[in-house]
């Protein structure tokens, strides 16, 4: 090789320091690299590994909106379009008081080799903003969507970039967001945005695609084994969409979820969780996990600590909820109670010396954000069809396209892995087909 990863990292770092989420996104992509960078020298020829980890477009904007007691507020807007080799730009909005640029981009990047798992058309971005909806009016949310969207709209569109929801962005902000778009373009271009209400554009699954999606890959893993999820015992982190549809697949294939989370603290059910009241209180009432152990029976445990999460003895462990929420010493209570799958329904949720760790325990199969989560974007990019041919497909056949999309995603995995002689690393394949899949575009469509 010219280079080495580890020069490679430096530069890469060095141009982006102060942004510690998406270095830690880089480089653990870059660290599965040297044996693909052995096979295909020529990657490194057009200096594309760089390339790849500079995003197209980076844009920051203010968002001033004024809330219903008529005070004015300032947040900041963000949208990385990161890598458009494959298809337009696709990923979420993100609203949250922790959304920075590093986040953004660190997500982006992720998006990037997600998106070229899924095998569709579609290429990386991701945006959101330190907008802080919990506690707001739906008056105020509205209000500040609609600035949001009216400098976003300038960047967007269904063959450009298509962004979709992601932690603090559900229907309800889609479509304020929507709405506004509509407003100034004067066009109802129902592909530009994803996650739509059924009544307008929409797609059947989508609420549940990344739960589902997440249940489906983990059940391809313990298929290597031939185990099944009948009679497991699962720990579950967050208590939003990704959570509560992957404990609602678990549940159906026959095993028992234990826990579930917000910020506030941990809820453990030894009974099983009751998914309905789990739906009543976080979808409905959008309440706080607290409230579930306050109307539930006298077995539930509420703890404020949410490491606790992951000190319950369980076969099968999904963290469903942030960036970094299990690290090291979590990772250590898994196993040494038993853990036999850690499947990552979140972005990024574990911190690096974590998966390290996981990936190295023979007895533990560990399955990537990039791979275990692209049902999600999978789903959306079904949505982008549907819109597209005016068409609505069922909740069975939508089902059945995702679950299919998710088997191929774990078939390239593990069949990539196995091709740079590491079968069961999980992390590996996904690294290696995302990369390949998205440079060899890159590389067909010259220096641009």
């Amino acid at each position: 090789m010219h280079t080495t990863i580890e020069t490679l990292k430096r530069e890469i770092f060095a141009r982006n320091s102060g942004e510690p989420e998406f270095q830690q996104a880089v480089a653990e992509v870059l660290d599965s690299l040297p044996p693909v960078l052995e096979r295909h020298p020529e990657y490194l020829d057009q200096d594309i590994v760089h390339r790849l980890a500079e995003p197209e477009r980076q844009i920051i904007f203010r968002v001033p909106w004024i809330d219903s007691e008529g005070h004015v507020n300032i947040n900041r807007g963000f949208r990385v379009e990161y890598n458009s080799a494959l298809g337009p730009y696709k990923g979420g909005l993100r609203f949250h008081p922790s959304v920075n640029l590093s986040i953004v981009k660190f997500l982006g990047f992720e998006q990037i080799f997600k998106n070229a798992l899924t095998g569709l058309p579609i290429g990386g971005g991701k945006g959101g903003s330190d907008f802080d909806p919990r506690g707001r009016s739906n008056r105020d949310i509205m209000a500040f969507c609609q600035s949001f969207m009216t400098e976003l709209y300038r960047h967007i569109g269904e063959h450009t970039d298509v962004p979709a929801g992601d932690i603090g962005v559900g229907s309800r902000e889609i479509g304020y967001l929507f709405g506004q778009y509509k407003r100034i373009q004067n066009r109802f271009e129902a592909g530009t945005l994803t996650g739509k209400g059924l009544s307008w554009g929409g797609s059947l699954v989508r609420p549940e695609a990344t739960g589902y999606g997440t249940i489906f890959f983990a059940r391809e893993m313990y298929g290597t084994r031939n185990e099944s999820f009948e009679d497991k015992t699962v720990s579950v982190s967050g208590s939003g969409n990704v959570a509560i549809f992957a404990i609602e697949k678990a549940q159906q294939l026959g095993a028992k979820v234990v826990t579930a989370s917000d910020s506030s603290g941990v809820i453990y059910d030894p009974d099983g969780i009751d998914l309905d009241l789990l739906k009543t209180i976080k979808l409905e009432e959008r309440g706080r996990i607290r409230e579930y152990a306050d109307r539930r029976s006298n077995r539930v445990e509420f703890h404020e600590n949410l490491s606790d999460v992951w000190h319950v003895p369980v076969h099968v462990a999904l963290p469903c909820a942030t960036e970094n929420e299990l690290d090291l010493d979590a990772a250590k209570k898994l196993l040494e109670n038993g853990v036999e799958v850690v499947a990552e329904g979140a972005n990024m949720p574990c911190t690096a010396e974590a998966a390290t760790l996981l990936r190295e325990t023979d007895s533990v199969l560990f399955g990537p954000a990039k791979a275990v989560n692209s049902g999600g974007v999978a789903t959306s990019a079904l949505e982008m069809q549907q819109n597209a041919s005016r068409d609505s497909w069922s909740f069975d056949y939508t089902e059945a396209r995702l679950d299919e999309i998710m088997v191929s995603v774990h078939k390239r995995c593990r069949n990539t892995a196995a091709d740079y002689g590491s079968p069961n690393d999980y992390v590996l394949g996904a690294n290696i087909a995302g990369f390949t899949k998205v440079v060899e575009a890159m590389l067909a469509q010259g220096v641009v």
